[in-house]
């Protein structure tokens, strides 16, 4: 995400005061909701699904998230790249490629 778009973020939500609902327990319950609104566009149907709705949710989803990296003092780019590394360790190329199994079943 841009700065500009993260700064904007943040200051509707300082104009709100809304900070002190930002509990770290607070933000992961909201992840969650907006996340099973997300899911629930794709409820019956996989591929028949209405693409703005999925927008607006996965937005919220996003939202959240900022508003939890900022209330942890986290950085995006570094938990990234740290789960990133894991991933890579977990989930060899050679291994990994082209199938679905859990990293523990190879």
């Amino acid at each position: 995400m841009n700065q500009k778009t993260i700064d904007r973020i943040r200051r509707f939500t300082e104009e709100r005061d809304w900070d002190q609902f930002h509990s770290p327990a607070n933000l992961a319950k909201s992840i969650m909701i907006e996340a099973g609104e997300l899911l629930e566009c794709f409820q019956w149907d996989d591929d028949d699904y209405d693409m703005e709705h999925v927008k607006e949710e996965l937005a919220d989803v996003l939202v959240y998230c900022q508003n939890m990296l900022d209330r942890l003092e986290l950085d995006v780019d570094e938990i990234v790249n740290s789960k990133m590394d894991k991933n890579e360790a977990k989930y060899p190329i050679e291994k990994a490629k082209g199938n679905a199994i859990k990293y523990d079943e190879f």
